[in-house]
């Protein structure tokens, strides 16, 4: 089935993650607010709770259905003692629970009013910063945050994520940071002490730390493009506007294109799986495919950084464009930059390229699972009207083994916020810059290779390596080698087998789960003092979780003498 909610009816629909222009001032939403009573919000509560079950039951993936009831059990005999911004934040954490980004409430047009504080915060990869503001806070512009009503920052967005239909932590790094401006979500979980229509942040500039108040506004559409403020006569940005990166330039158009002649590349930027008025992507791609043919063309770049979806069914001539191209569908020549607002429809894109194309992806990971639920039906709650919008459709671009928390870069890079205010793009300089010798793309294809070679040094050696290693930070090495040893585990190679165990202990060795993984290889080998040994340190690491808990059921089979 078709796509049908484009990425900006979605963050239209969803919360404050859309690009819109329009100005900061008009309202967010015109609905007329009526006074609404507890028993209307039970009643709508148990109404989402009904749907669900009956016509969304396969949602229930990331929460089982008992929990979910738990969770609405709780919020249905809370209501009568809270206030309307905290039922509505309840709504949120519910709906929240899912974890699919296509599935949210609609907060703009609920019936309840929020405000919210003029600054746009960004996540880099050295800390939250207000990278734009109302010209009234200059002062704030470009500071690291550090609290929020005196509450760490680290530990206030731990707080405010349960609001957030986050997949992973990209979507919530792409789209919760506009939570951290909303006094009735600051105070619904607890950050702030009470209500109020200010908020105290902690900032850090210059080498100073300083408080500032903010006084919040009615609800309204931040003047920003991709999650970049577009400054204005009221608005202003750190960023240097003198020059602009490839990223940020033509953002009036869906994709244009550039030749770097200095590396022989053609970069493509592409921020929406939508036609652009002027030209159509079967148009623009032709064009594309066509000047890389016919001139000097080495590598092609395409950024979908900035890509937040559309319709999947417009993806085609992008891949067949790239297979059909002998001279760019070669490892080392096309890259694709990815990241935390890939999204939706372009997440379908980068996992068609993964699986048909010699992509290299390069940046920080995507912000959708790899098959996600995305399409959503609009239910509008008949007391209250709040519009709830829930996913129907499951888009499954790989086999589900293969299915993961995001599609993650082969080359990690991340920018920092002086890259940032500068100008600078180390994503795109790492496409440029490429070397393969200096990246290996398949690490743990690499490391089996060393291992059937009976090259364990090389395996130990290298393992360590890229484990310490930024550029591979999205591979996780643990549980890819502990996968691997309990497949040796099962084709009957215990020796190979505790070798790996073995290694994942000394890549990770304050992970219970590596000595308890260590314990299950040495007691199914028959050697039940080591397994006794490592069981105890599984549950020394992790005394009162889950590991621990194994470990010590696994004690006590092992005294009993009962196999597995």
């Amino acid at each position: 089935m078709k796509k049908l909610f484009i990425c900006l009816f979605t963050c239209a629909a969803l919360f404050l993650t859309c690009t819109s222009q329009v100005d900061h001032n008009v309202p967010a939403s015109s609905v007329v607010r009526a006074k609404l009573t507890a028993d209307d919000w039970q009643s709508d509560l148990r109404f989402l709770q009904q749907k669900i079950h009956k016509d969304y039951s396969f949602l229930f993936k990331n929460i089982t259905a008992k929990d979910f009831d738990g969770e609405v059990d709780k919020l249905y005999n809370a209501i009568p003692a809270m206030k309307e911004h905290e039922v509505l934040a309840g709504f949120a954490r519910i709906v929240a629970s899912f974890k699919y980004g296509h599935t949210d409430i609609g907060w703009r047009e609920s019936p309840v009013k929020y405000h919210m504080v003029p600054v746009n915060f960004y996540w880099f990869s050295d800390g939250v910063y207000a990278e734009g503001a109302d010209k009234k806070y200059a002062k704030v512009i470009g500071a690291k945050l550090i609290r929020i009503e005196g509450v760490p920052v680290e530990q206030a967005l731990a707080i405010m994520r349960p609001l957030v239909p986050a997949e992973n932590d990209q979507y919530f790094k792409a789209y919760g940071m506009d939570h951290l401006t909303i006094p009735e979500a600051l105070h619904a979980q607890k950050i702030s002490k009470e209500l109020k229509q200010s908020i105290t942040y902690t900032f850090e500039k210059d080498g100073k730390t300083f408080e500032q108040t903010i006084a919040a506004v009615d609800a309204f559409r931040f003047p920003r493009q991709y999650g970049f403020v577009k400054p204005g006569n009221e608005w202003t940005s750190v960023r240097n506007p003198e020059t602009t990166p490839n990223y940020l330039k033509n953002l009036d158009r869906i994709y244009y294109y550039e030749y770097l002649p200095e590396s022989k590349t053609i970069y493509v930027r592409h921020s929406q799986i939508q036609d652009d008025k002027n030209e159509a992507i079967p148009a623009f791609y032709k064009k594309v495919f066509d000047f890389i043919d016919k001139n000097d063309v080495e590598k092609l770049v395409l950024d979908v950084r900035l890509n937040g979806g559309g319709n999947n069914y417009k993806n085609k001539p992008i891949v067949t464009g790239i297979i059909e191209s002998k001279k760019i569908n070669k490892p080392g020549k096309f890259f694709v930059i990815i990241g935390r607002r890939t999204f939706s429809a372009c997440q379908n894109l980068v996992n068609e390229l993964s699986n048909y194309t010699n992509a290299v992806f390069v940046g920080e990971p995507t912000s959708e699972n790899i098959n996600f639920y995305g399409d959503n039906r609009r239910i509008e709650l008949p007391k209250t009207r709040l519009p709830v919008f829930l996913s129907f459709a499951w888009w499954q671009d790989k086999p589900q083994w293969e299915n993961a928390p995001w599609l993650a870069p082969q080359l990690a890079v991340e920018m920092s916020f002086d890259e940032y205010k500068t100008n600078k793009d180390p994503v795109l300089e790492a496409c440029l810059n490429f070397s393969d010798k200096d990246l290996v793309l398949d690490p743990m294809g690499h490391l089996k290779e060393l291992f059937m070679a009976g090259k364990l040094d090389q395996v130990e050696a290298e393992a360590k390596r890229m484990a310490a290693d930024p550029k591979y930070q999205y591979v996780n090495f643990e549980q890819k080698f502990n996968q691997a040893g309990y497949d040796l585990i099962n084709s009957k190679q215990m020796e190979s087998a505790l070798f790996v165990f073995q290694l994942n202990t000394k890549l990770y060795p304050k992970s219970a789960n590596t000595w308890d993984s260590l314990a299950e290889g040495y007691w199914k080998s028959g050697k039940t003092d080591k397994a006794i040994e490592y069981y105890n340190k599984a549950i020394e690491l992790d005394p009162h979780g889950v590991t621990g808990d194994n470990a010590r059921n696994m004690l006590k089979q092992i005294k009993s003498q009962k196999p597995f």
